[in-house]
């Protein structure tokens, strides 16, 4: 039987000019329908599970194509609430060689904004699933969102769901210290936690030593006294954190780490050139973790599945990973090269 996994948070509208323009060069853009968690429950299905995704959007024509867009997918939306003002927008301008990427919200007055407890039937919700997870991007909307989501928590934990997190700091919706004083309290319900080089420092201020994310230079060993110290002062089951290595826009290096609270491993290296979209990747390494753990793999095999099903994505236009998990096992046994599969 199909492991099934809940998802919380925003579903958005992202909007982007074609290819490589510019925002000032745009005179239309290309829709696509998206969300953190979305974005991981996307890449579950994919691997053969089943994907649950919990949020809210306005009762509108807008509100109805981001469900149609999610059941292409079959990401199942039976569990998301209808109602609010409007759906959440953001633009990606994507960037090429030394100009960097640039995301600009328009996520005020978004229908989860207005999320209230009655929206959610989490003992339904929660009935007869294996895993929960969420972002850092959902409490960041507010209190009425962390209400929500502290419920659905609480029943998650109380029904012996697994429990997962992915750190998700975005400055653009909140401060540091903001983000430290709601996530610390949300960690008590966590096993899983999942980050990138700088969330760890910026959500709860313990740093890699040696690394430094704007130069593009990361020491992978740094990353395992921040492991060992956020199993220390949370209790998480385990810590995966994906290693980016930015030369430019265009080229990465790529791979991951995942600690269980007695070993470290890391996963092999990847160098991704050319990069034809990164938004999302770090959403499709959690779906393959999510995968990987829930399959009963070994650690190794866990992060070395992740980091090679994320390594894939940046391969693929939008948010969503499309690769199925031959394809992820066969870059895992080093079929890189690209040829033509005839």
């Amino acid at each position: 039987m199909a492991k099934k996994v809940v998802l919380f948070g925003e579903l958005l509208m992202r909007l982007a000019p074609k290819g490589v323009g510019r925002f000032v060069q745009a005179e239309e853009f290309d829709v696509r329908y998206t969300g953190a968690e979305a974005n991981a429950g996307v890449s579950l299905v994919n691997f053969g599970m089943e994907a649950y995704a919990v949020s809210k959007v306005p009762d509108t024509e807008i509100g109805q194509a981001c469900i149609n867009y999610l059941s292409r997918f079959r990401i199942n939306t039976d569990h998301v609430a209808r109602g609010g003002e409007r759906l959440g927008i953001f633009f990606l301008e994507t960037g090429a060689a030394q100009r960097a990427s640039k995301i600009i919200y328009d996520r005020g007055h978004s229908a989860i904004r207005d999320s209230i407890p009655s929206d959610y039937d989490w003992e339904r919700i929660c009935d007869g699933k294996d895993w929960f997870h969420f972002s850092g991007t959902a409490p960041a909307l507010g209190a009425g969102v962390q209400r929500v989501l502290e419920d659905g928590l609480a029943v998650a934990r109380r029904r012996g769901l697994t429990v997962s997190c992915d750190l998700n700091y975005r400055a653009k919706l909140w401060t540091p210290a903001e983000a430290q004083r709601v996530m610390t309290g949300l960690m008590r319900h966590v096993d899983v936690l999942i980050g990138n080089e700088e969330d760890a420092e910026k959500v709860f201020g313990i740093a890699a030593p040696g690394s430094d994310v704007t130069q593009g230079k990361i020491v992978g060993d740094s990353y395992r006294p921040v492991a060992v110290e956020l199993v220390r002062r949370f209790g998480f089951q385990m810590v995966a954190t994906t290693l980016r290595e930015s030369v430019s826009a265009s080229v990465n290096g790529w791979a991951a780490m995942l600690y269980d609270g007695t070993r470290h491993v890391t996963s092999r290296r990847y160098e991704i050139n050319p990069i034809v979209d990164r938004v999302g990747a770090g959403d499709s390494f959690t779906g393959g973790l999510i995968y990987s753990l829930l399959s009963g793999y070994d650690v190794q095999r866990c992060v070395e599945f992740a980091a090679a099903a994320s390594c894939l994505k940046h391969s693929i236009a939008g948010d969503f990973n499309l690769a199925s998990v031959k394809e992820v096992e066969a870059l895992m046994a080093g079929e890189a090269s690209g040829r033509v599969q005839r």
